[in-house]
């Protein structure tokens, strides 16, 4: 009795979800999917505000003719007894179809009485069950944002500009795009996400996919970074790199590609990164201190330096007074002009009497008008101010 009975249960339950997989399923994304999922189950809607009557087919079996939908930016693919079997990559609302018995359907034109019964049968021998899997996963094709890397402690690189090995902490963000979904499905997504009932697989939460492309990442920072101020087609410096997002991104998924093959062997690819800080250690901070003060110094902005040092010089010397920083700037005048004047005109200095033997006469007192003609020359070139000329004027001619 006890056998008869299971039997007899096991073909009413078989006649009971062939007939409730007759109704076509209408597949729809699940709702509250967050911006980082990439991989999650589509869902039937099997009743509409409690008028739908599709509420006894059997779970994880499509019925031949079924609706998908497929929204904007993702892709949709099947699989049935855990292979796959089909992909979308376009949105729109397409009809399932396949040969399978157990997905037969009258209204898909399958006939009633002899697919019925040939699908009770094959699902009385399982028991009541049908005899297949078969599930659709909806994959994203957007850019998945908010993605963040950073480093515990410094890491290094050599750099060919300042001639040595740097070293920094660094922070930031990067955004990865499936590519080749099904190739990413088979070759990284672990099998609890694509079986039935699966939770959402979303790069956002702590799961070992997840934990592996951070630390590939944060692994690729040191090579990004040496690929970023190396390459000889840029000869970029590090100090630009934050404001470089495009470039350091070039460089760091460069780097991504060649260490972990993430386009060829996983179906995915690094398209965006940001750094938001980077902390130099205190021997880069100082080396790059020293180089900002030489770059400080260059060109015209180091003509102008070198003008104001000298300008201090003399007005230094003037303002001690005496004979001392009068003879100093008398009998030195023509040297300083010379050089001073190297900076824009080029033109020789007055120079102050000599005696035959070269130097200043013996005893002679300087000529206020030359002088005079020698400060208005220094104050031309920007060697010396309105004020230090006023001064130097009123020495020269004693008031």
């Amino acid at each position: 009795m006890g056998f008869i009975r299971v039997v007899a249960g096991a073909a009413m339950d078989s006649l009971r979800s062939t007939f409730g997989d007759q109704f076509l399923d209408f597949l729809v994304p699940p709702s509250h999917v967050s911006d980082t999922a990439v991989l999650f189950p589509a869902v039937a809607q099997g009743t509409n505000a409690g008028r739908g009557e599709n509420t006894r087919g059997s779970e994880n079996i499509i019925t031949n003719g079924s609706r998908i939908v497929v929204p904007e930016g993702f892709g949709l693919i099947t699989f049935q007894d855990g292979a796959v079997t089909g992909f979308i990559a376009e949105p729109g609302a397409f009809e399932y179809t396949t040969d399978d018995q157990n997905a037969k359907s009258v209204f898909a034109g399958d006939g009633i009485v002899s697919p019925t019964i040939t699908t009770s049968w094959e699902r009385f021998k399982f028991g009541g069950q049908p005899g297949a899997q078969q599930l659709a996963f909806y994959v994203s094709l957007k850019e998945v944002t908010g993605n963040r890397f950073g480093t515990q402690g410094p890491i290094y690189w050599d750099d060919q500009y300042l001639g040595t090995q740097v070293g920094a902490v660094t922070r930031g963000t990067y955004v990865i795009k499936i590519v080749d979904p099904i190739l990413f499905v088979k070759s990284i997504v672990p099998a609890n996400y694509i079986t039935a009932n699966a939770q959402v697989f979303d790069l956002a939460t702590d799961n070992p996919v997840s934990d592996q492309l951070f630390a590939e990442v944060v692994g690729s920072l040191a090579g990004a970074f040496s690929r970023y101020v190396n390459s000889p087609d840029k000869n970029q410096r590090i100090t630009q790199i934050q404001s470089d997002s495009v470039g350091f991104a070039q460089s760091l998924a460069g780097e991504v590609e060649t260490n972990y093959k993430w386009t060829e062997s996983r179906g995915l690819t690094l398209t965006k990164a940001t750094i938001m800080s980077i902390e130099y250690d205190e021997d880069t901070a100082e080396l790059l201190s020293d180089v900002k003060k030489a770059d400080a110094l260059r060109g015209s902005r180091g003509d102008s330096f070198m003008r104001q040092s000298v300008a201090r010089g003399i007005q230094s010397a003037g303002e001690n007074g005496g004979g001392e920083g009068l003879a100093f700037m008398g009998m030195g005048m023509g040297a300083i002009g010379g050089a001073a004047g190297g900076f824009n005109s080029g033109q020789p200095a007055p120079q102050s009497p000599q005696a035959p033997g070269g130097g200043a006469a013996p005893g002679a007192a300087p000529d206020p008008m030359q002088e005079l003609a020698k400060y208005k020359q220094m104050l031309d070139q920007g060697l010396i101010t309105q004020e230090d000329y006023d001064a130097l004027k009123k020495k020269a001619l004693g008031l």
